[in-house]
């Protein structure tokens, strides 16, 4: 393969590649320059936007806004890439701010392999502001799809049954 072709292949900005496949379940974190607080009024429209585009760019399943940085499960539609989804939600929030990003330049990811590893992260996702003493049950932090006042998508389609569940 030429050199250059390589080149543009494996050229990402220091920013990783990342895992690509159609119908996708995908755990992602990004986080806020310098672990910069985020204010509620904040935390409240990072949400709204992460709910911006689902159901047509992407599928959300479970979300939390923390004081510096997101909690995600996303399924982004067949047509869109992962980094494509995230810029949505990242660009468009620092958009509506009228100023630069407010987010450090990557975020990381793991693909959801079964229904107990969808259960997992949903767990982590629900709990963290509880681990993190913001709230002593998770259904009371009110950035957070376990609180019960947003709609998010269900149990994504197409995760391999896990182990106890297939007997």
């Amino acid at each position: 393969m030429p050199q250059a072709l390589l080149q543009r292949k494996y050229n990402y900005r220091r920013r990783l590649p990342h895992y690509q496949k159609d119908d996708r379940s995908l755990f992602v974190t990004f986080r806020a320059w310098s672990k910069d607080v985020l204010a509620e009024t904040v935390r409240d429209a990072v949400l709204q936007h992460c709910l911006h585009d689902d159901r047509v760019k992407l599928h959300m399943h479970a979300v939390v806004v923390m004081p510096d940085h997101v909690h995600l499960i996303i399924t982004p539609a067949v047509e869109i890439s992962l980094e494509r989804a995230v810029q949505f939600i990242k660009g468009g929030f620092s958009h509506s701010l009228g100023r630069g990003s407010i987010w450090q330049a990557s975020f990381t990811n793991h693909r959801i392999r079964d229904y107990e590893d969808y259960e997992r992260h949903r767990e982590y996702v629900w709990l963290n502001p509880v681990r993190a003493k913001l709230a002593a049950r998770a259904e009371e932090y009110l950035y957070s799809s376990a609180a019960g006042r947003l709609r998010v998508d269900p149990v994504p389609q197409g995760l391999k049954p896990c182990s106890s569940l297939a007997s």
